[in-house]
């Protein structure tokens, strides 16, 4: 019995195209081994499904295949030079040398040196670099005067209150003192009315016969 060929297109039938493609990724995954095992290959497979799940193989190791693959010269040529991660340590000190006398150079002629080299329109460019970042530094400038007048405003509003609330507690402490200081009017009463019978005759208060 011939095997039935199947037509090479999106299967409709999600549950189908689920299946066939476990079975393909399994497949697929197979033959990298195989292909891999017999021809000492280095073999770095990914595969992601349709909802973004990945799947991977490696006879090595992953990341060493792709930065082999990163390095090769045709690559190199086609996308330029690989990144820092990936140049020789001699090529990386050179890289970091030229950016680090670049922006030197960049940070002089910000502070006005060295404009020889410049032409008339990387000139206009500096000055309106310049204008945009004293902008931002008066922005800065301003907006740390209106904070620290904010800050000095509430500290002198706080004391305000405490020196109103000092002065009430002196005022209450005042009041408190002279209230003690001065003499009790019931005691004052009480001698006076003392000294008033002192003062009656004995015999009207005792009830003796008046004597002439």
């Amino acid at each position: 019995m011939t095997r039935r060929k199947i037509q090479i297109k999106k299967i409709d039938d999600t549950i189908a195209r689920q299946v066939t493609f476990s079975k393909r990724r399994g497949g697929l995954f197979k033959k990298a081994y195989e292909l891999s095992t017999l021809c000492d290959a280095e073999i770095a497979l990914m595969v992601f499904s349709a909802s973004g799940k990945l799947y991977e193989y490696s006879n090595s190791s992953m990341g060493q295949v792709i930065e082999k693959r990163n390095l090769h010269p045709k690559n190199i040529d086609m996308f330029g030079q690989p990144s820092l991660e990936l140049q020789p340590d001699g090529a990386v000190y050179a890289t970091l040398n030229k950016e680090i006398a670049e922006k030197t150079r960049e940070l002089s002629q910000v502070r006005g040196e060295d404009l020889q080299g410049l032409n008339l329109e990387e000139l206009h460019k500096l000055e309106k670099l310049i204008e945009t970042s004293l902008c931002r530094v008066v922005e800065e400038k301003g907006g740390k005067i209106i904070n620290e007048i904010n800050t000095l405003k509430n500290e002198g509003e706080q004391l305000v209150e405490e020196n109103r609330r000092l002065r009430q507690q002196v005022m209450n402490l005042s009041a408190g003192q002279r209230h003690l200081l001065e003499p009790d009017k019931s005691s004052d009463s009480l001698v006076t009315n003392t000294r008033s019978m002192s003062s009656v005759d004995p015999f009207l208060t005792l009830g003796l016969p008046f004597r002439d």
